[in-house]
Parts: structure tokens; sequence; C-alpha cells
């Protein structure tokens, strides 16, 4: 397989992924990987075509992330970090590399260990001259470990210097992987560390604000994971009413969503009302025919 062949399988599972979600790019994911896996790259192969593969094994091992597919993930990635660094010349700043271990962070907090995703950060954010979209994206990844782990002053500044990054114009030293890292993204992930500290009342201010960027259909598929947070959130602070109107907004959808991981967010929220005290009869319905909807998706999530 040529490099172009593994560059086109990339860019075609990203544009699945995209748009419909990694419920339906994980199986065409892991038959591209195999696919490759077929013709192992060798010592004589150029860097051109060792990155190639590089990227396929990430774009691979994010799909199986959000598939919640944590095994295969894992190998992909380090897989993938190793293909990165096995150019020399190329060194910590392999143009995948980053976005590799972003990835990595982002799935040892939503594991439960913040301290893992922490040391990754950290030491990113350790090296020189970070490009400014980069930086603020570790940034972020150091303060949601950080949340996570009750430091709510230490994650505050952290997010407050990736806002301030973010703010930044773009420059040619960021790398096009980043296109994703926007404010909406930035919202998102502020929200959730508020709600890992406890702040539900600006942890909902933050994902409404995330949720509801661009209107239907605005950003990457799995950026309903935001509105499921905030239902989530909601349903932690006791917020009936307006659990219940999200709740009924996510069922709507629950068909067509392909993040995994937010279908199993849907599931907590519902499980959470229907196990809450004195919840008003109408949302624990809601809650039970969520529950019903994400059953049938036959993800685990309900």
């Amino acid at each position: 397989m040529t490099e172009g062949d593994v560059k086109a399988l990339a860019q075609e599972l990203v544009a699945l992924d995209v748009a419909a979600g990694a419920r339906w790019a994980v199986g065409p994911a892991l038959g591209a990987v195999r696919a490759v896996g077929r013709s192992r790259p060798e010592p004589r192969d150029g860097v051109a075509e060792r990155a190639a593969r590089a990227e396929l094994y990430q774009v691979a091992a994010w799909i199986a992330f959000d598939a919640e597919r944590h095994g295969v993930s894992r190998r992909l990635h380090l897989r993938a970090l190793e293909l990165a660094r096995s150019d020399p010349a190329e060194g910590p700043d392999a143009a995948v590399e980053p976005l590799i271990l972003a990835v990595l962070a982002m799935q040892e907090e939503h594991l439960g260990r913040p301290a893992q995703s922490l040391r990754i950060a950290s030491s990113v954010l350790a090296r020189r001259a970070l490009p400014g979209r980069v930086a603020a994206i570790f940034h972020v990844r150091a303060g949601r470990a950080l949340a996570r782990m009750g430091n709510g002053p230490l994650a505050g500044r952290a997010l407050g210097t990736a806002a301030e990054l973010l703010a930044d114009r773009p420059t040619d030293r960021d790398p096009a992987w980043a296109w994703w890292f926007d404010r909406h993204e930035l919202d998102g992930h502020h929200g959730l560390a508020r709600a890992a500290l406890g702040d539900l009342g600006a942890a909902a201010a933050l994902l409404h604000d995330a949720a509801h960027a661009g209107g239907d259909g605005g950003g990457p598929a799995y950026r309903v994971l935001f509105a499921a947070e905030l239902a989530l959130v909601q349903a932690r602070a006791g917020d009936w009413r307006e659990v219940d109107a999200a709740m009924a907004t996510l069922m709507d959808g629950v068909s067509s969503v392909g993040s995994v991981r937010a279908l199993r967010v849907m599931g907590r929220a519902a499980r959470l009302v229907e196990d809450g005290r004195r919840v008003p009869r109408r949302t624990r319905d809601t809650a039970r025919h969520l529950a019903l909807a994400l059953h049938d998706t036959g993800t685990g999530a309900g």
C-alpha cells in the first residue's frame, strides 16, 4: 500500500468520523488498520511513508476511543507513537506526535487516571517553543486533570492560559490537525472541569454554550457529548425542568448519535434521574424513555 493510499484512507476516516461519529466509523477504521498492517513498514521505508501510517493509526485510535474501545485504542496509539518517533531527525516534534499524546491524556482522565493524564500533559508543556494551539490543547488537558484531582486554583489557571493562547490568531506553526480546537471546544472542556469541581452552575452555562454552538449540526459529531454532559450536570443539580427538556431533545436524536462516549453519558444522566428523590413524574418518565432508546442502540449505554 502506497503512502498516498494510506493518506487517502486516513482522510476518508476523518470525514466519516466528523460526519457520522465513532459508532459507524470504528468498523471501517479497524478494517483500514488491518489492511495497512498486512504490509508492515520496512526499515528502508521513507519518513513520509511512516508518517502516513502513524497518522492513520492515530485516526483509528481516536475513533476507537470515542467508541469506548479503550484497549484497542491504546494499542493503536502506542503503535502510532512508535511510528511517529521512528525518525531521529523528527524527535518529539514529529507532526502527529503531540496529537497522539493529547488523546492519550484525555483517555487517561476519562478512565479515572487524572495523575497519568497530568503527567502526559506536563511532559509536553515542558518542551520549548510549542505552537500556540498545541500549548493551549495541553493546558486544557492539564486543567481537566487538575480539576479531577480537586485542585481548582491550578485547574483555573491552566484553562485561563489556554483561553489566552486561543485568543491569539493562528500562525503557520500551528499544525493542521488542530482545526477542531476552537472556543466551543474550550468551553466544553472548561465546563467539564467545573463539573468535576462541583461548580454545577458554571458548568451548566459553559456546557450550554458548547452544546449549542453553531446551531444544529455545528461541529464534529462527537460534540453531542457536551449536550449529554449538560443533561448530567442538570440531573446532578436537581434542575428537573431543564434536565427534562434536555433529555427529551437528546432522545429525539439517539438513533443517529455516533459518539458512544456521549451515549453512555446520557445513560448516566437517565439513571441519576430515575434513582433521584422527589423527581417529577414527567421527568422520571422522560428518563425511562431515554434509557429504553439508549438500550436499543446496543452500545451498553442504556
